[in-house]
């Protein structure tokens, strides 16, 4: 008997996916955040499981911001050059996009020690400056052409490459010109020509979307007449686009109408997603894939092994010695001497205006005498869009506090995957205050969390599914959706309450805190790692493929 079915049935799909940013490794800068941690350790994660996904993303020769925060509080940006000495050119692979009815040749690199990772660039240096020096920045026109380099590029890559791909994944709304770039293939395929319906349902069926922001800011739109003059459109009409995308052209939107299946990224996300996109006509139907973490990059292997080995004292000697490693790292960057031997509570992320770093302040009388009494200490750090200028004076806000208590409360400036590994494990709790249902996924609190480190959070993102509270962890507030006031007022209350009725008392029992922390590392060790996320976009999307 033949083993062709037997050996058909195990090959795994292939799948091509597309980011605009990677947050792969300290000191290559080509990631602002979440999004590009999250694409990063989905890329990894692929290549441990020996799994044939690609990662297709742009080189970003300033990748993003780096800030200092001056003594008043303002933050600095700067730039400096992303490090190329990681890349490994494809030599003789030639291809290129059309801007602004110009052809742009383009160039691919494979990264090292991630060869499943693609960069793309323009071959030109002028190109480069203009349009791939910095994430996230430029004009409109400019990030339309970036978002042809990133997805017709990369379609055009993987086939300059000769790498076959059953399965196109959107990461976002940056992506979506990868789908009109195989629409525009099928229609102009030779000798198998297709109408534009026909080339439409035949690139549904290899296309997945991920939608993550709530945030109105991060679904972008585009009029067609901007498109057009860019080249997006790939000679496709006003009609034909406005069919896909509408008008003005939604980039989540075309995503929806692209895909075959979408998702969102955790389940409270995927419930938020359908009602916010409920009305779209002729969507793919979303489903809710929470995210996990890469596991190997962002856990402790001391910490893990004390768990698996039921060793308190070994856990707590391994957690303290985090502890100690971040609070040295203070001191070298601010100054500040803060004590291992005082509670401390960790909160670094996007300095984004809903994530509300400042939350906790709101009522100085609240929360003045535990930092005076010596028994709480607060190390933020973030990093705002250059152009966020809400962002950067919430950073201003929090900053004035290291003033006023030194050696309790710290900002650490130029937040980076560095900081992020530190503050993950060095702390004793992970607070994360989000304004509900703002926070699609939340993955730095699963790394705090695998880590022994105990969330202290508003019931947003991955928080629902994980938390129980009292036992690993904490809730702040209750479920319900509130407008920006009302939500400030109540969860500031909710916050203050339980940080010094149960956290902070629950601190001085160490068998009960060692307890706590061991209930966390087990419920995150898998149900928040890359490694389910990645059995379950195989399982729940790409083996589901029409």
């Amino acid at each position: 008997m033949s083993d062709e079915p037997q050996a058909k049935r195990l090959r795994r799909k292939s799948v091509a996916y597309f980011c605009m940013e990677y947050g792969l490794r300290q000191g290559f800068s080509i990631y602002s955040g979440g999004l590009g941690i999250l694409a990063a350790d989905i890329v990894k994660q692929s290549r441990d499981m020996n799994l044939p996904l690609y990662g297709i993303g742009i080189f970003w020769n300033s990748g993003y911001v780096s800030q200092s925060i001056d003594k008043d509080g303002n933050t600095k940006d700067s730039y400096p050059a992303t490090d190329r000495s990681q890349l490994i050119k494809q030599e003789g692979i030639k291809f290129s996009v059309k801007i602004e009815g110009k052809d742009m040749p383009l160039c691919v690199h494979r990264v090292k020690g991630a060869e499943n990772l693609l960069m793309i660039e323009p071959e030109k240096k002028k190109d480069q400056k203009k349009y791939t020096d910095k994430l996230y920045q430029g004009s409109d026109e400019d990030r339309v052409a970036q978002e042809i380099i990133l997805g017709v590029g990369g379609v055009r890559a993987l086939r300059a490459l000769d790498i076959n791909t059953d399965i196109y994944h959107f990461n976002e709304g940056h992506a979506v010109f990868a789908g009109i770039e195989l629409i525009r293939e099928k229609m102009e395929k030779e000798g198998a020509e297709m109408t534009f319906e026909q080339a439409w349902a035949a690139t549904k069926n290899q296309v997945i979307f991920t939608t993550h922001t709530p945030v109105p800011a991060g679904n972008e739109q585009h009029p067609f007449a901007r498109l057009e003059t860019v080249g997006a459109n790939l000679n496709l009409d006003a009609d034909q686009m406005k069919q896909i995308g509408d008008e003005p052209f939604g980039m989540t939107i075309a995503g929806l109408r692209l895909s075959y299946l979408s998702n969102g990224v955790a389940q409270l996300h995927g419930e938020t997603a359908r009602e916010m996109w409920k009305d779209v006509s002729g969507s793919s139907e979303i489903i809710a894939i929470t995210n996990g973490v890469h596991c190997a990059s962002w856990s402790d292997p001391e910490i893990i092994s004390a768990c698996e080995s039921n060793n308190d004292s070994k856990l707590w000697e391994a957690h303290m010695a985090n502890k100690r490693a971040l609070i040295k790292e203070v001191e070298e960057r601010t100054g500040s001497k803060l004590k291992e031997d005082v509670f401390l509570v960790g909160f670094a992320r996007r300095a984004a205006t809903y994530k509300r770093h400042n939350l906790i302040f709101k009522d100085e009388s609240s929360v003045f005498p535990l930092l005076k009494e010596g028994k709480l200490q607060l190390v933020f750090s973030g990093k705002a869009h250059p152009q966020d200028e809400g962002g950067k004076e919430m950073i201003k806000k929090v900053s004035k506090y290291q003033h006023e208590f030194p050696d309790a409360v710290v900002y650490m400036p130029n937040y980076d995957i560095k900081l992020g590994a530190l503050i993950t494990r060095g702390s004793d709790v992970w607070l994360n205050n989000p304004q509900r249902p703002k926070e699609a996924s939340g993955t730095s609190g699963m790394k705090a969390a695998m880590n022994g480190v105990l969330n202290l959070s508003i019931p947003d993102g991955w928080w629902p599914e994980g938390c129980k509270h009292g036992v690993n962890g904490w809730k702040v507030g209750d479920d319900v959706n509130r407008e920006e006031e009302e939500a400030y007022e109540k969860d500031h209350a909710a916050l203050i309450k339980v940080l010094t009725e149960e956290v902070i008392p629950a601190y001085g029992d160490k068998t009960k805190w060692i307890n706590m922390m061991k209930a966390s590392i087990d419920m995150a060790k898998y149900q928040f790692s890359a490694e389910r996320m990645v059995h379950e976009y195989y399982a729940k999307m790409y083996d589901v493929q029409p």
